[in-house]
């Protein structure tokens, strides 16, 4: 619990920071599916360029080996081109194996998306997204991971189909305790818009091996997204394995994301 305190007294913090000095786009969010919130796929769409999101999921999640993992992920992302963002995230987080629970930094993680495609008539929309986790906290790994991953997205009305997969290159060395790059991974996922616009649901199924001599999991999971206000989102997700012995008892995860801009930031006369 002192982890997730710590979470919403900064997140509360930066979102009283950033407000008075921000423009706020308009609604533009509840539509896109960011990395593990609330479900592990995303879609191929970037934050909208020059504005920055801002997200504070708080994740529980029991493996059925009895470990508990806790995280407060705090998340910054910037729409720095058009068609492409960078961001990076802050892993908080917890790890109780039997006897009392472990807190600390779970590495730091840097990220960069492009869109390489926007949805057409013919072509689904395309991205490529890198991630670089560095050594960093109590809870870290043992040497930097870099994994690229590409993620597809193709819309039917108020339906859309994700398809994501990513590899990580270099050697297998322990990673950090939560938000650590798996070996490889490949799943799907689909969305549905509900009540006029404002609440999307998904489910997804991937299968997922952490590291080269690691059983291979498969995994599914369920998410709801509820456009709160104009530029803030509420997301709720669960997950739980499907091969016996394998993935999560189950894993539940809630957050809320903000999305502002700066003034200063902007290009003069936008």
């Amino acid at each position: 619990m002192h982890l997730l305190s710590s979470g919403r007294a900064l997140a509360a913090a930066a979102i009283l920071v950033v407000a008075p000095a921000a423009r706020l786009t308009a609604q533009i969010d509840y539509r896109n599916l960011d990395d593990d919130r609330p479900v592990r796929i995303e879609d191929a769409y970037p934050v909208e360029r020059y504005a920055f999101e801002f997200l504070v999921p708080y994740s529980y999640e029991r493996e059925r080996s009895g470990t508990i993992r806790y995280a407060t992920v705090l998340e910054l992302a910037y729409g720095v081109f058009r068609n492409g963002h960078v961001g990076f995230k802050a892993p908080l987080a917890g790890v109780r194996d039997g006897g009392s629970t472990e807190w600390g930094l779970s590495g730091l993680r840097a990220f960069a998306l492009y869109n390489f495609n926007t949805e057409g008539l013919l072509l689904p929309a395309f991205s490529l997204r890198a991630d670089a986790s560095f050594p960093v906290g109590s809870l870290d790994g043992d040497e930097t991971q870099v994994a690229l991953r590409g993620i597809l997205t193709r819309s039917w009305g108020r339906n859309r189909l994700h398809l994501n997969g990513a590899v990580r290159f270099g050697r297998d060395t322990p990673g950090p305790a939560v938000e650590s790059l798996d070996r490889w991974w490949y799943g799907a996922a689909a969305d549905h818009t509900l009540f006029r616009h404002s609440l999307l649901v998904v489910g997804e199924v991937y299968a997922r091996r952490p590291t080269e001599s690691a059983p291979v999991e498969v995994n599914a999971g369920l998410g709801l997204r509820w456009q709160w206000r104009t530029t803030a989102v509420i997301d709720v997700g669960v997950a739980r394995g499907l091969r016996k012995g394998l993935g999560p008892d189950y894993a539940v995860t809630v957050g809320i994301s903000n999305a502002f801009a700066i003034a200063g930031l902007m290009p003069r006369g936008r």
